[in-house]
């Protein structure tokens, strides 16, 4: 049994020797009297550093000591959380899912915003857009529309006790407006999906159906904004081409004032069609030199046909006048009978002698015919000659008009392509303005609710109560694990010999 027993003691006496030679390795005592008095220990940061050198052994007898300090404090944290759990303002989340195209509706083929391309471009029309949705502009629309400033969740008036004893700036309350837009922000959050350009859309509020209302509210004053940016932008670059309409407007009537000056000043009289009154007049006397050629030699065959025509020649059938013709035609048949008769009876029969003298009368006739015929043949030719002299006159007087013409225009041309390249673009600067004029009543912007926001299952702030009162123990035991380990520490340093009680 004795020798169990030196078993049983040898190592608690080693852990006796070793535990006095390390205090009186790190403490190092005084040799003093028994009656003398012990004196204080002063706790220096050497010592601690050194005494933090320990096994895990004076842990579990600093948290052995301090058992009760961390029960308390684990049953202290649970309670404390449980309750702030109870009294807590509650807080409701709900979420909107909102589709953000980053391609506008093509309405019109030539917009004055262009669509977005590489994928680049498209994600960056998205991220600016969701910045948009939580932007001081909408959040301002939803704060007025709902009239948040008057909800005292989202500004709560100060007392009039608070502002009575201030002066100056300190005296004024502060904006309504700014301060439920601030308190707006800080319930208003936007995430992306990395997959697809939908935003996800959080509200939170003390009321479920009031985080439903401003979630709507927001995603309608977001449509509206992007509506208004791009109606503002539509409406600074319409303005912008007005102005400057103005300005194409004088460059056009003062290349249409040079232009027509020039004439003026070259007497270069223009048609219906914008050709020059020379050119065309030039044109219209060669047309009437071709017909006054052409009736020339229609009077001159006339004349020379008439010329040939004579009583012998009875039966000719030249171009002769219609009643010449007649005469000619009867006076032949009349021959002939005569010859026939002649034949028959010889030239002393009555009727041979009376057929002659018709004959002869005939011929007379014919002559007369024939002369008158002949004069007015060459009337008519005479006529022809000098319209045709008079023609050619003119056409040599109009020829060298034309040419003078002709140098002139080839300034006047140049005049016209300046006045012409001025008024094409005026009028597509007019057409352009009065095109972004009508786009500002156009919505393209693509942006659509995929998702409505539904009532919340539950609250999401504060969590549930028993959730609080296991992380408040949790809390309370951390707490009170340390500070049973700071009070060992202490302790050990104020009271070296109690750590040798302990081994």
């Amino acid at each position: 049994m004795s020798a169990s027993m030196d078993r049983n003691e040898q190592p608690s006496a080693r852990y006796r020797e070793a535990a006095i030679r390390h205090v009186d390795r790190h403490f190092p005592r005084e040799v003093s009297r028994p009656n003398d008095p012990q004196p204080a220990q002063i706790v220096t940061l050497e010592k601690v550093a050194d005494f933090l050198e320990l096994d895990l052994r004076r842990l579990l007898v600093w948290l052995k000591d301090g058992l009760k300090l961390i029960v308390v404090f684990m049953i202290f944290g649970g309670v404390l959380a449980a309750t702030y759990g109870m009294m807590a303002t509650r807080r409701y989340t709900v979420t909107v899912d909102v589709l953000i195209d980053p391609a506008n509706l093509q309405v019109v083929t030539n917009d004055l915003y262009s669509q977005p391309g590489q994928i680049d471009g498209q994600l960056l029309t998205v991220v600016n857009r969701m910045r948009i949705m939580t932007s001081g502009n909408v959040l301002a629309r939803v704060v007025e529309t709902m009239k948040l400033a008057d909800d005292q969740e989202f500004y709560e008036p100060p007392k009039p006790g608070l502002l009575s004893g201030l002066t100056g700036k300190q005296a004024e309350a502060p904006d309504a407006q700014l301060v439920a837009i601030k308190s707006l922000q800080k319930k208003v959050s936007v995430t992306a999906d990395d997959r697809s350009f939908v935003a996800h859309l959080s509200v939170s509020s003390e009321v479920p159906d009031k985080a439903i209302a401003i979630s709507k509210a927001i995603v309608q004053a977001f449509q509206e904004e992007l509506a208004r940016a791009d109606a503002d932008g539509a409406r600074r670059a319409a303005a912008a081409l007005d102005e400057r309409l103005g300005q194409l407007k004088r460059d056009v009537l003062a290349a249409d004032e040079k232009v027509e000056a020039y004439r003026r000043a070259n007497n270069l009289t223009a048609g219906e069609d914008g050709q020059l009154v020379s050119s065309l007049s030039l044109t219209q006397l060669n047309t009437q030199l071709a017909a006054a050629r052409t009736r020339v030699i229609d009077a001159q065959v006339s004349y020379n046909a008439l010329m040939k025509v004579g009583t012998d020649a009875v039966g000719n059938q030249l171009a002769v006048p219609s009643g010449l013709a007649l005469l000619l035609d009867r006076a032949s048949a009349l021959r002939q009978q005569v010859e026939a008769l002649r034949m028959v009876y010889g030239d002393r029969h009555p009727s041979i002698v009376r057929m002659q003298a018709e004959l002869t009368a005939m011929g007379d006739q014919v002559r007369s015919e024939l002369t008158r015929a002949t004069n007015a043949a060459k009337s008519e030719l005479d006529k022809a000659n000098s319209a045709l002299t008079t023609l050619r006159t003119q056409m040599t007087e109009l020829e060298g008009s034309a040419f003078n013409d002709n140098q002139s225009q080839v300034q006047l041309r140049e005049l016209q392509r300046d006045a012409t390249s001025k008024a094409a673009i005026y009028e597509s600067f007019l057409s352009r303005t009065r095109q972004i004029t009508e786009r500002e009543q156009i919505n393209t912007t693509n942006v659509r609710v995929i998702s409505e926001a539904l009532p919340p299952s539950g609250r999401s702030w504060p969590p549930s109560t028993t959730v609080l009162f296991v992380l408040g123990m949790m809390a309370g035991l951390v707490i009170g694990t340390g500070l049973a380990i700071a009070r060992g520490i202490f302790l050990d340093l104020r009271q070296p010999s109690r750590s040798l009680l302990s081994y």
